[in-house]
């Protein structure tokens, strides 16, 4: 499987930390398409691309998001076999995984990221790539 990484251009800050967990979870094809720090891309046309790569096959998933999450996942859905979740738990991962099949999710990097945020990101990737499910017991804890 090849994931493809590609984020709203306010967000782009996460790109590289996202990489960075899935290459720590999966052992699969991961490409960073960014956005960078120097690009400023509208929600459209990183949809557009992420189409692009999901129908030509040059990558079987993609991982975007922006500060909210849902403009990313109404922009991707709007394109042609684009099927995109948008994701806010560990739950949403596992249910998309096993029921919806989709090839695109979407995260909120800036509502609710807060304290911790990479790590409730890792547990979403985990959910979704390794069949985890987690429950409200086996959460760390202070």
């Amino acid at each position: 499987m090849k994931i493809g990484i590609i984020l709203a251009t306010s967000q782009c800050d996460k790109a590289q930390s996202i990489e960075n967990i899935l290459k720590d979870i999966v052992d699969e094809d991961i490409i960073n398409f960014g956005c960078f720090d120097d690009e400023e891309y509208s929600y459209v046309e990183i949809s557009l691309l992420i189409g692009l790569l999901i129908n030509s096959g040059a990558v079987d998933f993609v991982i975007t998001g922006c500060s909210s999450g849902q403009g990313m996942m109404l922009s991707c859905n709007a394109m042609p076999n684009v099927i995109c979740g948008y994701i806010s738990t560990v739950g949403d991962a596992y249910l998309f995984r096993h029921i919806n099949d989709g090839n695109v999710i979407s995260l909120s990097f800036g509502l609710n990221y807060g304290w911790c945020g990479d790590i409730n990101v890792k547990y979403i990737l985990e959910a979704l790539f390794l069949d985890v499910e987690y429950h409200i017991d086996d959460m760390p804890r202070k």
